[in-house]
């Protein structure tokens, strides 16, 4: 007779607990500069002006922290080269490209159900956040 093994999670790669690692590196990247670097990134090098001009919005002091940060954690490789004036390419490591592919299913999920999430905003909108559910204010 087989048993099945249950493997417990580490506690630094639970996401749940709010010591872990993982939950640490979950938000770091998912937010929206980090998703749209690594989008505007794809599987391309950029510069750091190049990125800023990809990335609409997105100041000078976001665009280098959330850089470090996607440094930091592996997901952006940075590279320097000693000209005059220094001359910065950023570009996706491996595990950053594989995360890539996650966000473009959100980026596909996004522009699947964009109209029907128009539709619900509309509806919470138009609802009085304090009638019994299924009253509309009168």
């Amino acid at each position: 007779m087989e048993t099945e093994q249950i493997r417990r999670v580490p506690e630094d790669a639970d996401v749940t607990r709010a010591d872990s690692l993982a939950r640490e590196i979950f938000s770091g990247l998912a937010n929206k500069w980090a998703l749209l670097i690594i989008n505007a990134l794809g599987t391309r090098t950029l510069r750091f002006t190049e990125l800023r001009t990809e990335v609409e919005g997105i100041s000078h002091k976001m665009l280098t922290q959330t850089l470090r940060g996607l440094e930091r954690d592996g997901v952006v490789h940075r590279t320097v080269y000693a000209t005059v004036p220094p001359r910065v390419d950023y570009r996706l490591t491996e595990a950053g490209e594989a995360l890539r592919e996650t966000v473009n299913g959100m980026c596909a999920w996004t522009r699947r159900y964009l109209d029907e999430i128009e539709a619900a905003r509309r509806r919470f909108a138009g609802q009085d956040r304090g009638a019994p559910q299924g009253q509309q204010p009168g």
